[in-house]
């Protein structure tokens, strides 16, 4: 239906659905192949709660969700990751840029352990309290490659921000 109606992306695997719908990683799994099947290409979102990173086990979190959500991808060219820390999603919080770093470089590290350099390509987007203000130090980072805006994109002031924001990086 997504394809249907002229979509090109899907997201997967967001904390929203994971909380409301007690979505699981197999299920996310699925989905991702079901999306490459079918032409769409997968936004997979992976994420800790504040609980987790409290415990110091986002790595622990983050690492199983993102070989659990690709089990038997062969191919990741046509997927885009998204790391979105529960605690900072529509709570005013934001990862600062070095945390957000740290976990996208270590998303990366995966992906180069199961499929090689191939993984310097992928695209790992930040999402969480993405915001005019801090989108610029967030992009600068080595292995943040975009944004998933959330509600930042129902304003189009704040939206535009964003966007105006990003200009220089990749």
């Amino acid at each position: 239906m997504l394809k249907d109606i002229g979509c090109s992306y899907v997201i997967i695997g967001h904390s929203e659905r994971r909380k409301y719908f007690h979505e699981q990683d197999n299920d996310v799994n699925f989905k991702v192949k079901k999306a490459l099947t079918t032409g769409l290409t997968p936004i997979m979102c992976v994420g800790e709660t504040d609980e987790e990173r409290e415990k110091g086990i986002t790595q622990d979190v983050v690492g199983r969700q993102v070989k659990r959500g690709l089990n038997g991808v062969e191919k990741i060219e046509n997927i885009v990751i998204a790391y979105e820390p529960v605690w900072a999603i529509g709570t005013g919080k934001v990862a600062t840029s070095a945390q957000a770093q740290e976990v996208h470089a270590f998303i990366r590290g995966i992906l180069k352990d199961i499929y090689g350099n191939v993984a310097d390509d992928v695209r790992i987007l930040y999402g969480g309290s993405v915001t005019k203000d801090n989108i610029g130090e967030l992009i600068a980072m080595e292995d943040i490659d975009g944004a998933l805006v959330g509600g930042a994109s129902l304003k189009a002031d704040g939206f535009l921000g964003i966007i105006q924001n990003i200009s220089g990086k990749k």
